[in-house]
Protein backbone atom coordinates (compact mmCIF):
# COMPACT_ATOMS: atom_id res chain seq x y z
CA UNK A 1 0.00 0.00 0.00
CA UNK A 2 2.89 2.38 0.74
CA UNK A 3 4.25 2.07 -2.82
CA UNK A 4 0.82 2.86 -4.24
CA UNK A 5 0.67 6.03 -2.10
CA UNK A 6 4.15 7.03 -3.26
CA UNK A 7 3.18 6.52 -6.89
CA UNK A 8 0.05 8.64 -6.44
CA UNK A 9 2.07 11.36 -4.72
CA UNK A 10 4.64 11.24 -7.51
CA UNK A 11 1.83 11.65 -10.08
CA UNK A 12 0.45 14.65 -8.20
CA UNK A 13 3.91 16.26 -8.06
CA UNK A 14 4.47 15.73 -11.78
CA UNK A 15 1.05 17.23 -12.55
CA UNK A 16 1.85 20.20 -10.33
CA UNK A 17 5.24 20.66 -12.01
CA UNK A 18 3.55 20.57 -15.40
CA UNK A 19 1.04 23.24 -14.34
CA UNK A 20 3.80 25.43 -12.92
CA UNK A 21 5.86 25.10 -16.11
CA UNK A 22 2.82 25.99 -18.21
CA UNK A 23 2.28 29.12 -16.12
CA UNK A 24 5.94 30.05 -16.48
CA UNK A 25 5.82 29.50 -20.26
CA UNK A 26 2.67 31.61 -20.45
CA UNK A 27 4.46 34.45 -18.63
CA UNK A 28 7.42 34.33 -21.03
CA UNK A 29 5.04 34.08 -23.99
CA UNK A 30 3.24 37.26 -22.94
CA UNK A 31 6.47 39.21 -23.52
CA UNK A 32 5.98 38.47 -27.24
CA UNK A 33 2.19 38.59 -27.28
CA UNK A 34 1.88 34.87 -28.01
CA UNK A 35 0.44 31.84 -26.21
CA UNK A 36 2.24 29.36 -23.99
CA UNK A 37 2.06 26.56 -26.59
CA UNK A 38 3.45 28.93 -29.23
CA UNK A 39 6.30 29.77 -26.84
CA UNK A 40 7.03 26.05 -26.50
CA UNK A 41 7.28 25.73 -30.29
CA UNK A 42 9.76 28.60 -30.34
CA UNK A 43 11.84 27.01 -27.56
CA UNK A 44 12.00 23.72 -29.44
CA UNK A 45 13.20 25.57 -32.55
CA UNK A 46 15.72 27.54 -30.48
CA UNK A 47 17.14 24.25 -29.19
CA UNK A 48 17.29 22.72 -32.69
CA UNK A 49 21.00 23.32 -33.11
CA UNK A 50 23.06 25.35 -35.50
CA UNK A 51 20.49 25.73 -38.25
CA UNK A 52 17.56 26.14 -35.79
CA UNK A 53 15.38 24.25 -38.26
CA UNK A 54 13.00 21.39 -37.62
CA UNK A 55 10.06 19.88 -39.45
CA UNK A 56 6.51 20.26 -38.23
CA UNK A 57 6.51 16.50 -37.60
CA UNK A 58 9.63 16.61 -35.45
CA UNK A 59 8.29 19.52 -33.38
CA UNK A 60 5.00 17.69 -32.85
CA UNK A 61 6.87 14.60 -31.63
CA UNK A 62 9.03 16.61 -29.25
CA UNK A 63 6.02 18.42 -27.78
CA UNK A 64 3.81 15.31 -27.90
CA UNK A 65 1.05 17.11 -29.80
CA UNK A 66 -0.65 16.57 -33.14
CA UNK A 67 1.17 17.85 -36.22
CA UNK A 68 -1.99 19.74 -37.24
CA UNK A 69 -1.75 21.74 -34.00
CA UNK A 70 1.88 22.67 -34.74
CA UNK A 71 0.90 23.60 -38.30
CA UNK A 72 -1.88 25.90 -37.13
CA UNK A 73 0.20 27.56 -34.42
CA UNK A 74 3.28 27.91 -36.62
CA UNK A 75 1.23 29.73 -39.26
CA UNK A 76 0.19 32.23 -36.60
CA UNK A 77 3.82 32.63 -35.50
CA UNK A 78 4.83 33.12 -39.14
CA UNK A 79 2.26 35.91 -39.57
CA UNK A 80 3.72 37.56 -36.46
CA UNK A 81 7.19 37.45 -37.99
CA UNK A 82 8.60 35.01 -35.42
CA UNK A 83 9.23 31.91 -37.51
CA UNK A 84 9.94 30.99 -41.12
CA UNK A 85 8.08 28.08 -42.70
CA UNK A 86 9.59 26.46 -45.80
CA UNK A 87 8.57 23.44 -47.80
CA UNK A 88 11.38 20.90 -47.91
CA UNK A 89 13.25 20.72 -51.22
CA UNK A 90 13.58 16.94 -50.78
CA UNK A 91 9.94 16.22 -49.96
CA UNK A 92 7.12 18.66 -50.70
CA UNK A 93 4.99 17.14 -47.94
CA UNK A 94 7.42 18.28 -45.25
CA UNK A 95 7.42 21.82 -43.86
CA UNK A 96 10.54 22.95 -42.05
CA UNK A 97 10.46 25.77 -39.53
CA UNK A 98 13.08 28.09 -38.09
CA UNK A 99 13.15 31.18 -35.92
CA UNK A 100 13.40 34.60 -37.53
CA UNK A 101 16.10 37.10 -36.60
CA UNK A 102 13.42 38.99 -34.65
CA UNK A 103 12.60 35.92 -32.56
CA UNK A 104 16.27 35.12 -31.98
CA UNK A 105 16.93 38.70 -30.89
CA UNK A 106 14.02 38.59 -28.43
CA UNK A 107 15.23 35.31 -26.95
CA UNK A 108 18.71 36.80 -26.64
CA UNK A 109 17.34 39.79 -24.70
CA UNK A 110 15.46 37.44 -22.38
CA UNK A 111 18.40 35.05 -21.91
CA UNK A 112 19.93 36.72 -18.81
CA UNK A 113 16.54 36.74 -17.03
CA UNK A 114 15.84 33.15 -18.02
CA UNK A 115 19.34 32.05 -16.93
CA UNK A 116 18.91 33.77 -13.57
CA UNK A 117 15.53 32.15 -13.04
CA UNK A 118 16.93 28.72 -13.98
CA UNK A 119 19.76 29.19 -11.47
CA UNK A 120 17.14 29.88 -8.79
CA UNK A 121 14.89 26.98 -9.77
CA UNK A 122 17.68 24.40 -9.96
CA UNK A 123 19.87 25.72 -7.13
CA UNK A 124 19.44 22.54 -5.04
CA UNK A 125 20.97 20.28 -7.70
CA UNK A 126 24.64 19.38 -7.47
CA UNK A 127 26.60 19.00 -10.71
CA UNK A 128 25.34 15.92 -12.54
CA UNK A 129 22.18 15.50 -10.47
CA UNK A 130 19.98 17.35 -12.94
CA UNK A 131 21.32 15.20 -15.78
CA UNK A 132 20.65 12.08 -13.71
CA UNK A 133 17.10 13.20 -12.91
CA UNK A 134 16.48 14.06 -16.56
CA UNK A 135 17.67 10.62 -17.59
CA UNK A 136 15.39 8.90 -15.10
CA UNK A 137 12.42 11.01 -16.19
CA UNK A 138 13.15 10.17 -19.83
CA UNK A 139 13.22 6.48 -18.95
CA UNK A 140 9.96 6.85 -17.04
CA UNK A 141 8.38 8.62 -20.02
CA UNK A 142 9.41 5.75 -22.31
CA UNK A 143 7.95 3.16 -19.92
CA UNK A 144 4.73 5.17 -19.59
CA UNK A 145 4.42 5.23 -23.36
CA UNK A 146 4.85 1.44 -23.49
CA UNK A 147 2.27 1.03 -20.73
CA UNK A 148 -0.14 3.33 -22.58
CA UNK A 149 0.20 1.18 -25.68
CA UNK A 150 -0.45 -1.98 -23.63
CA UNK A 151 -3.59 -0.48 -22.12
CA UNK A 152 -4.80 0.72 -25.53
CA UNK A 153 -4.49 -2.83 -26.82
CA UNK A 154 -4.28 -3.98 -30.42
Amino acid sequence: MRKRDSIRQFGREIASLHASLDELYHSWAKTLGITGPQWKIMLVLADAGDDNELSVGNVSKILNVEASFVTTQSKILEKQGLIHRRTSRRDGRIVNMSLTHRALAHLEVLAPRRDSLNEFIFAEFAPGELDELSGKLFSLKERLEKARLQVAGP
